[in-house]
């Protein structure tokens, strides 16, 4: 396996060229880190901040089980990132506009690029593979996957997973798609870091787990064609990924340890914190309240 590298083309032309030009407010994304982004969070997620749409807004009848709705505007300051990548077709429809909308203005460059990239392998890996997962609601699970790390949505102490997953359904009940549609996207993202299951899986589910997979760990990334994949690299470039990626982790982790029990996720508060100690099955089981 040859090392992938980023390469960005800095020009005029009016194409998106792999690097950002201005629409990232620093401010904001560390207010986003400290928690205290949440409201405009909420507006965007449901659709209430006022729009100025920046670009082709597709509707369609793309979408599993998609109930009529009318077509939502596209939040404010969203540049709408179409087209094709590595023959990947990226969804021209409002809610996958809006979905990159979100993530754009809720995250910073390493969850948006790395989840741009999940949804070109994961479109890779399924054609490869014959699947034939619904594009839009792959791409909606591709852009929420990791929003649980730095947002949880409730109250309620979770898995970042399970976060991500309905901050996903809600996304997609607000613009009018089915209960089942956004169950498909639910799955996907609630399984995307568990070993071996998804694949078996959906579609949606399947192609998302070896998205995430081949962008976080390499998996599967020797089958794919090398100019493809460096064209993906070259839109949406790694940079320090490895390094800012387990630290995107901890910080995401590290206040919810328990939620970590029995996934991979404590791997990394394991390596990265002295002090956490994972409680294993064989604990579990020898100190139930059973005589034997």
């Amino acid at each position: 396996m040859r090392p992938r590298h980023g390469v960005t083309d800095d020009d005029d032309d009016g194409h998106y060229d792999g690097h950002y030009d201005g629409d990232y407010d620093g401010d904001a994304l560390r207010a986003v880190a400290r928690g205290r982004f949440r409201c405009v969070c909420f507006q965007l997620l449901h659709g209430r901040v006022a729009a100025e749409p920046k670009g082709p807004a597709g509707g369609g009848a793309v979408g599993a089980g998609r109930a009529a709705r009318s077509s939502p505007e596209t939040p404010t300051r969203v540049r709408i990132m179409t087209g094709t990548i590595a023959g990947v077709e990226i969804p021209d429809t409002a809610a996958a506009a809006e979905a990159t909308g979100f993530l754009r203005e809720t995250t910073d460059p390493l969850i948006f690029h790395h989840s741009r990239r999940v949804f070109l392998f994961a479109s890779l890996h399924a054609r490869n593979l014959g699947l034939r997962p619904d594009p839009e609601l792959l791409y909606v699970a591709a852009m929420f996957h990791d929003t649980g790390l730095s947002r949880p949505f409730s109250e309620k102490e979770q898995r970042f997973e399970l976060d991500g997953a309905d901050h996903a359904r809600a996304f997609l009940l607000d613009r009018g798609f089915s209960e089942r549609a956004a169950e498909v996207v639910w799955t996907a993202i609630a399984l995307h870091t568990t070993p071996g299951i998804p694949g078996r899986m959906g579609p949606e589910t399947a192609a998302t787990n070896f998205g995430v997979l081949t962008d976080a760990v390499g998996w599967g990334l020797d089958g794919l064609d090398d100019a493809q994949v460096d064209e993906i690299v070259g839109v949406h470039p790694r940079g320090e990924f490895k390094k800012e990626f387990l630290q995107a982790f901890l910080e995401g982790l590290k206040d919810r340890p328990d939620t970590t029990y029995g996934t991979v996720n404590a791997d990394i508060l394991e390596h990265f914190l002295p002090e956490f100690r994972r409680t294993t099955m064989v604990e579990r089981i020898t100190q139930a309240p059973w005589p034997s």
